[in-house]
C-alpha cells in the first residue's frame, strides 16, 4: 500500500529538514514544473487525477484552480491560501502533516500557486497550533534561502512571497470567503456570491484556498501522474486519504489508507475496535458537522459518493465514535453548544436558531424536556438546513441533531419520561 503523504513522517521523530527532503525526492516536482510546463499543464494534471478537495467540500481541485483569469488582461496580484485553520471538533488529520512534513505542503503551494500564476500566498494557520508554526516558519526560511520561494525561482522568471499567517482561530473560517475576511482584518463573516474568490477574493484579487491535504497531494500527483493517483483509491475516485478516529477505541489516531477504504476496516483494524467493556452505537464519519451513521452502516465504503447515499458525508474523514455508555442526547448538546457559539451572527436562522437548539437540549439533558421538544428541534432541522441560512455553518450544524432524533429517538423519549439523563 502506498502512502505517499505520511511515508517520510516518523512518530516521536522531527521532521526533515530541507536537505533531508531533497535527499527524498523533495521539490523534483517543482522544478518539473517550472522547466516543462505552463499553469495549464498543471491544472489538466490535476483534473485528470479526480482530485477533490480534502477540506470538507470536496470540490474537484483542478476545475476550482480552472475559475482563475489567466493571460495578459488577468489581474497581476493572485492569491493562493492554505487553510490550515483547522476547527472542525473531531478533526487532527492536518496537523499532522503539518508537523510531520512541512516542506511536502511548501513544495504543493508552490506548484498550486503556480498553476494559477498567483504572485502571493499564505498559510493560514490556526492559533493553537504553536509546533507546526515553529516547524513551518523554519521550513519556509529554508525553502527561500534555497530559492524556492522569491524572485525568479529556479532561474524560470516565475516569483512567488510565500507567508505564515496565524489567525486567531474561528469556525466560520471553515467557510471561503470568511476565511477572507478574516485575513484582511475584518470581523470573518461570509461574503455574498456571486462574484466567487476565484475572481474576486482576497483584496478584490482572483484567489484560491485550499485545504493543507489538498495541497501536500499535488508534488506527488506531478511527480507519478494522474492515472497513478486514481489507482491508489479503491474505486478510481483518486488518491489516499488520511482516516482518523476518536472515542473509545482502542488505538484511536490518523492513518492514510486507499480513498473508499470501509469504515469496518478503519474502526476495527486500524483503531482496534471498541474498548472493552464499550459497543458501538453511532459514527459521525466526517467530523461534528456529519450526519450520525451506525452499526449497519460499517461497510459503507468511505468515499464522496457512498457516504452520501449513506445518508451522511464524507466532510474531513475523521470519525467520531459514540459509545453505548455516552449521552447522544448529551453529546449532540455539546456540539450545539460549539456550533451556537461558533456562529458569527450574520444571519437570523444561525444566530438565533442554534443558540434555541442548545437551550432544549439542555433542558431535555436536565430531565426537564417535553414530548413536542422533538418536533421544535425536527422544524429547526428543517428551517436551519440547506438554503434556509447565508453559509454552511448552521446546516451543518444540524445534522448530527436531525440524525440523532432519527436513530436514538428512544433515548430523547427515555430523558423526558424518567425526567434526567439516564447516563448520569
Amino acid at each position: 500500500m502506498e502512502t505517499p503523504l505520511t511515508q517520510h513522517i516518523k512518530a516521536n521523530k522531527p521532521p526533515m529538514n530541507l536537505k533531508e527532503y531533497e535527499q527524498a525526492g523533495g521539490y523534483q516536482a517543482l522544478r518539473k514544473v517550472l522547466k516543462e510546463m505552463q499553469p495549464q499543464d498543471v491544472q489538466k494534471i490535476i483534473k485528470d487525477s479526480n482530485l477533490r478537495g480534502r477540506g470538507g467540500a470536496g470540490f474537484p481541485t483542478g476545475m476550482k484552480w480552472s475559475f482563475v483569469p489567466l493571460g495578459d488582461d488577468a489581474p497581476k496580484d493572485k492569491y493562493l491560501i492554505c487553510n490550515a485553520d483547522e476547527m472542525e471538533p473531531g478533526a487532527f488529520k492536518d496537523r499532522l502533516l503539518l508537523e510531520g512534513n512541512p516542506h511536502q505542503l511548501i513544495e504543493g503551494m508552490i506548484i498550486a500557486a503556480y498553476a494559477i500564476q498567483a504572485n502571493k500566498s499564505y498559510v493560514v494557520l490556526r492559533w493553537a497550533y504553536k509546533e507546526a508554526a515553529e516547524l513551518i516558519f523554519k521550513a519556509l526560511a529554508e525553502a527561500e534561502q534555497a530559492g524556492y520561494i522569491g524572485q525568479n525561482i529556479l532561474g524560470s522568471g516565475y516569483a512567488l512571497e510565500l507567508y505564515l499567517h496565524t489567525s486567531i482561530g474561528r469556525y466560520i473560517r471553515g467557510e471561503e470567503t470568511a476565511h477572507l475576511e478574516a485575513l484582511e482584518g475584518k470581523r470573518a463573516i461570509p461574503r455574498s456570491k456571486p462574484p466567487y474568490s476565484a475572481v474576486s477574493g482576497l483584496f478584490g484579487k482572483p484567489t484560491i484556498v485550499n485545504n493543507v491535504e489538498t495541497l501536500c497531494c499535488v508534488s506527488h500527483i506531478v511527480n507519478n501522474g494522474s492515472e497513478w493517483f486514481k489507482n491508489l483509491s479503491l474505486n478510481g475516485v483518486g488518491g489516499t486519504k488520511i482516516y482518523g478516529v476518536s472515542g473509545r477505541v482502542k488505538n484511536p489516531g490518523t492513518w492514510e489508507l486507499p480513498l473508499g477504504t470501509s469504515m469496518r476496516e478503519i474502526i476495527f483494524e486500524h483503531a482496534g475496535g471498541m474498548k472493552e467493556g464499550f459497543r458501538l452505537k453511532g459514527i459521525l464519519p466526517g467530523g461534528a458537522s456529519t450526519d450520525f451513521l451506525t452499526e449497519e452502516h460499517l461497510d459503507v465504503n468511505m468515499d464522496y459518493s457512498s457516504v452520501e447515499k449513506a445518508g451522511s458525508r464524507l466532510g474531513t474523514g475523521t470519525l467520531i465514535i459514540l459509545d453505548d455508555k455516552t449521552c447522544p442526547v448529551g453529546m449532540v448538546h455539546n456540539l450545539e453548544h460549539f456550533f451556537a457559539q461558533e456562529s458569527c451572527g450574520w444571519c437570523t436562522p444561525c444566530r438565533d436558531g442554534l443558540p434555541w437548539v442548545e437551550k432544549i437540549l439542555l433542558s431535555i439533558e436536565e430531565g426537564k424536556g417535553k414530548l413536542e421538544d422533538l418536533d421544535i428541534l425536527s422544524f429547526h432541522a428543517v428551517n436551519l438546513g440547506p438554503g434556509r441560512t447565508f453559509c454552511a455553518l448552521a446546516p451543518g450544524a444540524v445534522e448530527p441533531l436531525q440524525s440523532s432524533i432519527k436513530y436514538f429517538r428512544e433515548d430523547y423519549v427515555r430523558h423526558i419520561n424518567e425526567k434526567k439523563c439516564p447516563w448520569r
